[in-house]
This record gives structure tokens, C-alpha cells and sequence, in this order.
């Protein structure tokens, strides 16, 4: 006879109900920990209590940019050709100011809101173009290019406009880095040997 067919039937029973309880019971303690119900220093701006590590090199004023409004130019849609009987490759080009001295973190910002700037300019004049779908599907293709002037920037938009292509310019609200009304991005999208033939010239970011 074994060890455990000494045990009496209620010793066993007590056993096994105090193990089920100890379980429940440990359970309920670790979701509370979790949830931070026994922390005394609770901490604020986080869900469940996660110690969240900011990058050594981040300030409030980075975190500002990414709230900060941007303004952008639009025109009536009249511009825009229709590319919608080639096939070629379409590409987003985004033409960056160097000359403004914005960190990384600024850049990437504003090249989203260009990007985003010449999505909703085409879906809200083109709605049905194919030319649209095609970038969509082909991958996204963005391009990040740089410029040393305003002067340059507005040559370029004006090129790309004159080709019927889509050029959104992205003006910074001027709430951290940059002043007020600072031209930053351009975005121009298109069929690539069109915008190619405005930006071709111009050195990778």
C-alpha cells in the first residue's frame, strides 16, 4: 500500500481545497498587482501600470511635434492629369528643406504629413482614378530628397503642377523647432519617369 492510500478521504478533500484555493487566491492577487490596486506609487499616463522608458535623446518638445497641426495647400483639382492609361510604376516623392535644421524626428514627421497631404488630395479629386490603386498595390514606393531653399521648393511644386501631377506642400504651425508659416516637405506623386523629370536632380535625404 502506498503513502497516499494511508491518507484518510477528508485529509485528501482538505488538501485538494486548499490547493484550489491558494490558486484562485494567487490569481486574483497577480491581477491586482497588475493592475496596480496594491502599488502605492501609481503611476499616471499608462494603462496597467507599464514603467515605460523614454529614449534618452527624446524631449517634450519632440513629443509636441507629433500633435502639432500642419496646414496644407491645396488647390481645386483642376490640375491633376489623367495617368490612369499607362502603366508605369508610381512612386511619392518627398522633397525635404535641409536648410530649416530640423532633427530626424521632425522630418519624419512632416514627410507624413506629406505623405497623408497627397493621399487625401488625390482620393478627393480623383476618387476613381486607377493610377491611385496602382501605387497602393505596387508597394508604396516614397522617396526622400532634399533641397536647400523655399525658392527651390516652389519651382518645383510649380514643375510638378504644370506636368498635372499631385504636389502638396506641408507649412509647419510653428509650435516647437521651426517659425511659423515654414514651407518644410513637398510631396509630389505621379507616374516615376514624370516625376522623375521634376526631381531627378535632386540628392537622396
Amino acid at each position: 500500500m502506498s503513502d497516499l492510500d494511508r491518507i484518510p478521504p477528508s485529509t485528501a478533500a482538505y488538501v485538494v481545497a486548499t490547493a484550489i484555493l491558494a490558486g484562485i487566491t494567487g490569481y486574483f492577487i497577480g491581477q491586482g498587482s497588475t493592475l496596480g490596486f496594491f502599488s502605492a506609487n501609481e503611476k499616471e499616463g499608462w494603462p496597467n501600470s507599464y514603467n515605460v522608458k523614454v529614449h534618452r535623446d527624446s524631449s517634450d518638445e519632440e513629443y509636441d511635434d507629433e500633435s502639432e497641426e500642419e496646414e496644407e495647400e491645396e488647390g481645386d483639382g483642376s490640375e491633376l492629369a489623367n495617368f490612369d492609361n499607362s502603366n508605369e510604376e508610381v512612386k511619392l516623392v518627398l522633397v525635404v528643406r535641409t536648410d530649416l535644421g530640423m532633427t530626424k524626428g521632425k522630418i519624419a514627421a512632416q514627410c507624413s504629413h506629406a505623405t497623408l497631404a497627397c493621399y487625401k488630395y488625390l482620393t478627393t479629386h480623383t476618387p476613381t482614378s486607377s493610377m491611385l490603386r496602382r501605387w497602393e498595390r505596387q508597394g508604396q514606393a516614397k522617396i526622400a530628397l532634399q533641397t536647400k531653399s523655399e525658392e527651390e521648393m516652389e519651382l518645383l511644386q510649380a514643375q510638378a503642377i504644370s506636368l498635372g501631377l499631385c504636389a502638396q506642400v506641408i507649412t509647419d504651425a510653428g509650435r516647437t523647432q521651426i517659425a511659423s508659416g515654414s514651407r518644410t516637405v513637398l510631396g509630389v506623386l505621379g507616374p516615376k519617369s514624370v516625376v522623375d523629370g521634376v526631381t531627378g536632380h535632386l540628392k537622396l535625404l
